[in-house]
């Protein structure tokens, strides 16, 4: 898989914050001039966001926006959440392999390091989306119904219905910090349950996971006020150590 980079991030929010319009052909100088950067970059970047369902191809080599609505992104999501809960739901019931709970286990650890500091940086941010999507794969694979993997992975097809698509054009990185501090708080709980064979709550703890993704969509477009990170002491003890 395309790995992404500090550049896919920046294009990412431009699409989303419609500084990039639907249809509009991309064109790699134009956008290197933009960001100050060369053209290798967004040359790099442009197959990552067309792998995420942002971008179609346009001609022989170019790209355009993808024309979407923000419903089409959370139907995808909900659709995702529905699917992955199911998954959660299954792998606690049937029992973790230890290899799945490691790797379950080293994406908290690797979270967990990033929410040291009261800031989080861009390259922070592309890690943070980087571990999410593997924690969400982890749980698909676990249960051990492709179906269920087949799914949910042409809903990540859907622009910023992906579990890496992070993105964040006019928050404050203060706002971004308590957002992903408290999606990652929800994955301790997530692997918990699945620990202890708990089904149902499993189940709706990854169903509430995603009403957080679709609570940062929504204050994209409003500017709600976000849960602050500290409003979570026992969390914010485990992340750090303490």
């Amino acid at each position: 898989m395309l790995r992404p980079t500090s550049t896919t991030l920046q294009l990412r929010e431009m699409i989303l914050n419609g500084e990039l319009a639907p249809d509009e052909r991309l064109r790699e100088a134009e956008l290197a001039l933009r960001l100050g950067t060369s053209r290798m970059p967004i040359r790099q970047a442009l197959p990552v966001l067309a792998q995420e369902g942002l971008l179609v191809r346009s001609g022989q080599r170019g790209y355009a926006v993808r024309a979407f609505t923000p419903d089409e992104s959370l139907d995808a999501l909900r659709l995702r959440a529905s699917l992955e809960g199911m998954a959660a739901r299954t792998l606690a019931e049937r029992g973790a392999s230890p290899d799945i709970l490691d790797g379950l286990r080293a994406c908290l650890a690797e979270g967990d390091a990033l929410f040291t500091e009261r800031v989080i940086t861009v390259d922070e941010e592309l890690r943070y989306g980087e571990m999410n999507a593997r924690f969400h794969a982890l749980v698909l694979a676990g249960a051990r119904i492709p179906l269920l993997e087949e799914l949910a992975a042409r809903c990540n097809l859907v622009p910023f219905a992906a579990p890496r698509a992070i993105a964040f054009a006019h928050l404050d990185k203060r706002t971004v910090f308590d957002l992903l501090f408290y999606a990652h708080r929800q994955h301790h709980s997530i692997v918990e349950a699945i620990a202890a064979g708990k089904g149902d709550r499993a189940e709706f703890l990854f169903r509430d996971h995603a009403v957080t993704q679709e609570n940062s969509m929504h204050m994209e477009r409003t500017g709600a006020a976000p849960v602050r990170a500290e409003e979570f002491p026992e969390t914010a003890r485990a992340a750090s150590g303490h």
